[in-house]
């Protein structure tokens, strides 16, 4: 096959959460073992840092890979979903699996892989793992997908454990509570391994506490308060409470004896971007007028849009959005900015929810605008109808930065 027939291969007949939402979540590792038990288990041996999260893995997880490479060690990141091109999923030292080894591991591994039916998702979990294992990393950089305990991600035996946060999504897989949530995102955490907690507070600090306590791993939960002596060049308050759980992540791997020093750490911060091709995070896509993609899509993460916001000038703003319709997206736009002129789109996914009944439901929330028949389309619209020194953002869905970029 081509690389072109490759992709079509991957994203056409396997079940994709990103693209078909829960019909392709596994909730079980069945499938995951026994991929690994035909690639001669890659993830043994594999030297690793695991991170999970509600918001922010994505950001922390680049972080910490860039402060890896910096270090001098040849490092794996594997992170999803992708927003431009697969590979971004799959990276060493920055730079993307070829294409050429995206499809001689489909080659080679398809008789095999297809009685067993794994998604889109262990796939491709099968493909990062093996891709590490070829390329000899010291050491790799794993982001769940979604959940923890039962993500496919999670056949690896971690140097640490990371947790960011924990805030609403998913909640229909994940439980119905914050304390549901928590505990599925406490899986990732294995015995004797030490663990470290970004952001929670009571019941949910306490969730993490017995899981650590059951597995008799060391837990470290990051003091926010704490002085950032290195800043990073990801923008933005969250940010910084990123990289603090970063720091205590690579204070943890220091301890272990990985040869981690402050200049490394302080290069590594301040060249996430250039170090592994991060995207879509408040990331600036235009000027004249000043236009930003961010990829903030859930309560909290649209709070952070909200901030950021806040700190940037202009005079109207001019807000591109779109998102999926299998959530409750009720909470979601009750962050929105009432002042805003909003361009509803739909993004070209099977998931995307209708520009005009998102329009009809932003409109009952106090949110006016008109729908657009492209994300192009609708930001093509904002730019116009913006002056010079107006904001346009695009957010609401990975998806709908993802055209937009």
């Amino acid at each position: 096959m081509t690389y072109a027939e490759t992709l079509a291969y991957l994203f056409a007949q396997l079940p994709m959460f990103h693209r078909i939402g829960k019909a392709a979540y596994k909730a079980d590792l069945h499938n995951t073992h026994a991929l690994m038990d035909a690639l001669g288990h890659p993830e043994r041996g594999l030297r690793c840092v695991h991170i999970a999260g509600t918001n922010g893995k994505g950001s922390t997880s680049h972080m910490l890979a860039s402060i890896l490479q910096e270090a001098g060690l040849r490092t794996g990141l594997y992170t999803s979903p992708h927003l431009k091109d697969f590979r971004e999923r799959i990276r060493v030292n920055g730079a993307m699996i070829p294409e050429e080894a995206v499809t001689a591991f489909v080659e080679r591994h398809r008789t095999a892989f297809e009685p067993i039916a794994p998604s889109f998702f262990e796939w491709t979990v099968g493909l990062a793992f093996d891709h590490f294992r070829t390329e000899r990393v010291d050491i790799a950089v794993i982001e769940t997908g979604l959940g923890g305990r039962l993500d496919s991600t999670n056949v690896v035996t971690p140097e640490v454990a990371v947790i960011t946060n924990i805030g609403w999504d998913h909640a229909d897989l994940l439980g119905g509570t914050l304390e549901a949530i928590a505990g599925e995102k406490a899986g990732i955490i294995k015995p004797g391994i030490p663990a470290v907690v970004g952001e929670a507070e009571g019941a949910i600090a306490g969730v993490f506490r017995e899981k650590a306590r059951t597995e008799g791993a060391p837990i470290a939960f990051v003091d926010q308060q704490e002085p950032l002596a290195h800043a990073p060049d990801l923008a933005g308050p969250h940010q910084e409470r990123n990289a603090r759980t970063v720091l205590a992540a690579v204070r943890m791997l220091q301890a272990k004896g990985w040869p981690i020093t402050e200049e490394h750490i302080g290069r590594g911060l301040a060249n996430t971007c250039h170090n592994t091709g991060f995207l879509g995070r408040w990331q600036v896509i235009g000027q004249d007028p000043l236009t930003i993609a961010d990829v903030g899509h859930n309560v909290d993460g649209l709070r952070v849009v909200k901030a950021m916001l806040a700190r940037t000038p202009h005079e109207r703003l001019h807000i591109v959005y779109g998102t999926v319709a299998d959530k409750d997206i009720s909470a979601a736009l009750a962050e929105l900015p009432r002042t805003a002129t909003y361009h509803f789109c739909r993004a070209d996914i099977p998931r995307a929810l209708d520009a005009g009944v998102l329009r009809d439901q932003a409109n009952a929330a106090g949110l006016h605008g008109e729908a657009h028949a492209s994300v192009l389309e609708a930001l093509a619209h904002a730019r116009q109808a913006a002056g010079a020194k107006d904001l346009v953002l695009v957010t609401g869905s990975v998806f709908v930065v993802a055209e937009a970029l």
